[in-house]
């Protein structure tokens, strides 16, 4: 069968045997680290549409196919060096379908409830997979987004679900991965702080969470002075991969000076690498991969 015949089959299985899902999860071929061919972790993110955040470089509604999304999955998926994806259930599920997860690291997407643009987009409520369920589905981590806002209350609630979910994922021995940012509102919405200030203060408020820092791994936007940013912490470290640039060797030229930082375990990239400049998705995975 294809690739675009199993595309098109997906949906009938949906509704004709939705039990595939539990089954396929039970059985579905575990990786054998964290770590994978090249000693580091390179992850594909596809947790933004659940977010309602479909924006890829100039186009506002780039993410919003999900049949060309699951392409573009797959291929990333399929290249060398590629370790696995971040998503959210449905994602997931659908690649399970697809067959793409054998031997994947899958990290499950657990806050999704700070919508773009909205006024509680602050209060990040755990709408996602819980621990328990990041557990039973055998996935590898959960992954949580953290923003803090000096001027918001809410941010409070967010810290405690945070944690609450640290521990539950130490408890089970699984990656808490914490996407962490100082942020604030401009003319209504919220902006992230890519200060390198600001980065060292959100990495070491997430560093502190919970009752056990064991299983914890910090997700960071690649910024101005890194070498301080990595300096503040201990934990394993990935970089974030950031938005579609309008200059994508510069991009590269960034991510390769942070990646020959020993303490930097990896990357996790979204729309970066599934909607490029250009369109070619298999090379911009396979020059980040190589730069890995």
């Amino acid at each position: 069968m294809t690739y675009d015949d199993r595309l098109a089959n997906l949906l009938d299985i949906r509704v004709s045997a939705p039990q595939s899902i539990v089954e396929l999860a039970s059985t579905r071929r575990q990786p054998t680290s964290l770590t994978g061919q090249t000693g580091r972790l390179l992850l594909v993110a596809a947790d933004h549409p659940a977010r309602g955040a479909l924006r890829a470089g100039g186009d506002a509604m780039a993410m919003a196919d999900r049949w060309d999304l699951l392409r573009r999955l797959c291929l990333a998926l399929e290249r060398p060096g590629v370790d696995g994806v971040l998503g959210t259930a449905d994602i997931v599920e659908d690649l399970l379908l697809l067959g793409a997860l054998d031997n994947k690291v899958v990290i499950g997407s657990m806050n999704r409830g700070g919508l773009a643009g909205t006024s509680f987009e602050i209060d990040d409520r755990f709408t996602g997979y819980s621990p328990a369920a990041i557990q039973r589905h055998r996935l590898q981590g959960g992954k949580m987004l953290l923003r803090i806002d000096p001027h918001d209350a809410a941010t409070a609630s967010t810290l405690m679900a945070s944690a609450a979910a640290i521990n539950g994922l130490a408890e089970r021995g699984l990656m808490a991965m914490v996407e962490p940012f100082v942020s604030h509102r401009v003319d209504g919405r919220v902006r992230n702080d890519l200060t390198a200030e600001a980065v060292i203060r959100s990495a070491t408020v997430a560093a502190g969470l919970g009752w056990t820092s064991a299983h914890t791994w910090l997700k960071l936007p690649v910024v101005d002075d890194m070498e301080s940013v990595l300096a503040a912490t201990t934990l394993p470290t990935l970089l974030l991969g950031g938005e579609v640039p309008m200059d994508q060797q510069t991009q590269f030229a960034q991510w390769s000076k942070a990646l020959a930082n020993p303490h930097v375990r990896g990357m996790v990239v979204g729309r970066s690498l599934l909607y490029p400049p250009g369109g070619d998705v298999a090379a911009a995975v396979d020059t980040t991969v190589e730069m890995l």
